[in-house]
Formats: C-alpha cells, structure tokens, sequence
C-alpha cells in the first residue's frame, strides 16, 4: 500500500454517519447542570458575615487592644 492510499483508507473509517450533534448533546447538558451547580455553591456563601455579626462584634471588643498600630495614618 502506497502513503496515498493509506490516507484514503484512513479518511473512509473516520466519516460520520449520522447527525454530530446528536451525539453530542451531552457535553452542554452536562456542562450547565454543573454550573448551575457552582453557582448554588457561590450563592449559598451570599451573606454569611451577616449571619454572624454578633459574634464578629464580640470578637472584636474582646480583641480590639491585640491589633497592632502600623500601616498609614496610624
């Protein structure tokens, strides 16, 4: 067999019979399904520092002589 007809037969085994998409349908399906899910993750953090203020505010009253006084304007 010559390189030529090695390409031939080569092109003839790699055709499609049918519709690519078809096939494909999948990789958005799944693409979306986890985005969405990243994005549930994402918005599930939405607000966290609010739901615990009170405990942010006693921290800092507790430990409000630890901070050291360096940086500008200080």
């Amino acid at each position: 067999m010559t390189f030529a007809s090695l390409i031939a037969f080569a092109a003839e085994e790699a055709e499609h019979s049918g519709n690519v998409m078809l096939e494909t349908v999948w990789y958005p399906i799944i693409a979306l399904v986890v985005f969405a899910f990243l994005g549930f993750v994402t918005l599930s953090y939405r607000n966290v520092s609010n739901r615990h203020a009170h405990k942010a505010a006693a921290y800092a009253k507790e430990h409000a002589d630890d901070a050291p006084q360096a940086g500008h304007g200080h």
